[in-house]
């Protein structure tokens, strides 16, 4: 319960893949697409084979200016005519499943063909996958990977195989470097770790990788580059402390109310109920002091 400082963003020797502008540069640069290549092929694991894509526009409009906007973080064309969304997201969203839904739904719309001279409603593959810094069910914080279709629950076999999600739970992946048996497990070592090594594991030994530490030294960046990630890095730890100050505030009413029981209807010291609650002192202190305020 005690306060705590804001976090404040730390520089290390690589970008943060996870901050909006260290995501783009890894994943979103036409130079360097094969990084993505590389991932989503490693990600699929001989499900799909992608030799080639092209990146797509990341927003799009509905049909109406009453319609919501959608912005996907990624969004591209595999050489085989199948579309991926590529999402990054820090932060617990509420609905966050709705929203992936929604995202698909609306690229499957644009995707179909409009116009009464055809009735085709063939679509393309479509995916969308969420690197995620949270865990979507806090019941399941032993799976690091969800793989998901549609499937026909009495058979329990795949009713449509045209649509599918993959998440990435970068906070339920554990494994340390001696854990990683798979090149999607250097691929979940790499994004949860990157900005906090100063030195290229020997591991990571992938020309992906290697390319990926290539491009990321944020001494190698150029004026431009350096302010634009520190300005992404500042945003998200901002976002962050914001998150964590609601949390807190949550959590220390809870705690309030807690002490106060302690205090009023079991007439605990404030050392035992500092003890029992598990917090300090001074805010025991603050609470009894509330009390006494209320009662005058």
């Amino acid at each position: 319960m005690e306060n705590q400082q804001p976090k404040q963003p730390r520089i290390g020797k690589f970008i943060d893949p996870l901050t909006d502008w260290g995501f783009r540069r890894l994943f979103g640069q036409e130079p360097n697409k094969e990084i993505l290549v590389e991932f989503l092929n490693d990600l699929f694991q001989g499900e799909k084979h992608i030799i080639d894509l092209t990146y797509a526009p990341n927003e799009y409009d509905g049909d109406d200016v009453t319609d919501k906007r959608v912005i996907f973080d990624l969004h591209c064309r595999g050489d085989n005519d199948e579309y991926f969304i590529v999402e990054m997201q820090c932060i617990r969203q509420d609905h966050f499943k709705d929203r992936a839904l929604f995202y698909v739904s609306r690229l499957i719309q644009r995707l179909l063909r409009k116009g009464r001279e055809t009735n085709s409603y063939k679509l393309p593959e479509v995916y969308l996958i969420g690197i995620l810094e949270f865990s979507i069910d806090a019941g399941e914080q032993d799976r690091y990977f969800h793989n998901i279709a549609l499937m026909d629950k009495h058979t329990c076999k795949p009713f449509y195989n045209k649509l599918g999600f993959k998440f990435l739970e970068l906070t339920n992946f554990v494994k340390d470097e001696d854990g990683l048996l798979t090149d999607m497990d250097k691929w979940m070592y790499l994004l949860k770790h990157m900005s906090t090594l100063d030195r290229v594991p020997t591991f990571l030994d992938k020309r992906a990788f290697q390319l990926i530490f290539k491009i990321s030294e944020v001494a190698k960046l150029k004026k431009e580059e350096r302010m634009a990630y520190e300005a992404s890095l500042k945003a998200k730890w901002d976002t962050q402390n914001a998150f964590d100050s609601v949390r807190r505030e949550a959590i220390e009413e809870t705690g309030y109310q807690f002490v106060k029981n302690l205090i009023v209807k079991l007439g605990l010291t404030n050392e035992q109920a500092a003890e029992v609650a598990e917090v300090s002192i001074d805010f025991v202190e603050k609470v009894r002091a509330d009390l006494q305020k209320k009662d005058k």
